[in-house]
């Protein structure tokens, strides 16, 4: 059995020509080239896809995803005391938390269509896998990790302030810690009797950089428009806007 073990390890951590250029693409993506591809491969590797084909525990990327999630609490929590140099211990938390979350993780992996290189077993390819927040939140802590064995602390830290960007941008105007949908939606309600309406009006921009504009209409006046680096945030801006049409912020 060991030697079975060791075996299909080998095998896995073997990268082929077609596995090569489609990494290529991923990479570019991520803003950062691995010297050891197995190690990504391995970060993209969910343990249903590890269980499927026999492969040791250490060949899907759970290992790998609890550095990540080591690596970029650090990162984040240095971006953040560099951003907010007199705040205080509780609002530093409060920010890295709005910042790092599942939700947020798993926006910015679908932004870089990290879904598309996973490497699922055949039922939770089939039960939407690759979109799962769960699934790409820890898929995306795992390729950090994976940065960190390939390169160190510092390749790492330049990745996460690259893809964090906008949402530490979002930070510093304290926008990403307030939740303007849920609010707006309570003063609608008051208000107008009525549930905000978000349409998605446009999206441009490269796959990788996309740019999404939403429009919210309340009992189908314009109330507000927004723009973001994902849906969820363009909603957030539209919501703001509208917030402050109706003199509610």
């Amino acid at each position: 059995m060991k030697i079975f073990y060791r075996l299909s390890s080998l095998f896995w951590n073997s990268v082929s020509s077609s596995e090569k250029k489609k990494l290529k693409t991923f990479q570019h993506k991520v803003g950062y080239r691995f010297k050891d591809l197995s190690l990504l491969k391995r970060a993209l590797t969910h343990k249903s896809y590890a269980n499927e084909y026999r492969l040791p525990y250490t060949e899907q990327n759970e290992r790998t995803e609890f550095l990540g999630d080591a690596v970029l609490e650090l990162a984040i929590s240095d971006l953040i005391m560099n951003s907010f140099q007199d705040s205080t211990e509780g609002d530093l938390s409060k920010l890295r938390a709005a910042v790092v979350n599942e939700q947020q993780l798993a926006e910015l992996a679908r932004q870089i269509n990290l879904g598309d290189y996973l490497y699922l077993g055949k039922g939770e390819d089939q039960c939407q896998g690759r979109e799962k927040d769960s699934l790409l939140s820890d898929a995306f802590e795992a390729v950090l990790g994976a940065i960190y064995l390939d390169s160190g602390f510092p390749a790492a830290y330049r990745v996460v302030k690259s893809q964090f960007k906008d949402l530490l941008t979002a930070a510093t105007t304290s926008d990403i810690s307030r939740d303007f949908k849920t609010k707006l939606q309570e003063e609608s309600q008051n208000i107008f009797q009525s549930v905000p309406q978000y349409q998605l009006v446009n999206e441009s921009g490269p796959d990788h950089d996309k740019t999404f504009e939403v429009h919210l209409l309340i009992n189908r006046e314009l109330y507000g428009r927004g723009m973001g680096k994902s849906k969820k945030q363009a909603e957030q801006a539209a919501a703001r806007e509208a917030l402050a049409k109706l003199g509610k912020l």
